[in-house]
């Protein structure tokens, strides 16, 4: 099940589970759509793994199953990642 973190790594903008603006890895890092595609150019910065948007858990199934409450947030904001090619 998906941590669904509720901020964005970069900026701190709230993501709460409901929002289509979050973005994550396949590692669960999270961003806001803004900071994805404007300074990341889609590509986690902690990994080089793709961003893509986040499924919306149903209202329903927040209660039995809520999303997280962790945040993290990297206070000096968040650099590109560097890709290295494969040989």
């Amino acid at each position: 099940m998906l941590q669904m973190r509720p901020g964005c790594e970069c900026c701190d903008r709230d993501l709460p589970a409901e929002s289509a603006d979050a973005r994550i890895c396949s590692f669960e890092c999270t961003f806001c759509s803004d900071c994805a595609e404007r300074h990341l150019a889609g590509a986690c910065p902690n990994c080089g793994g793709e961003l893509i948007r986040r499924p919306r858990r149903p209202a329903a199934k927040l209660a039995k199953s809520p999303a997280s409450t962790e945040r993290v947030f990297k206070p000096a904001g968040c650099a590109p990642a560097v890709i290295t090619p494969s040989a």
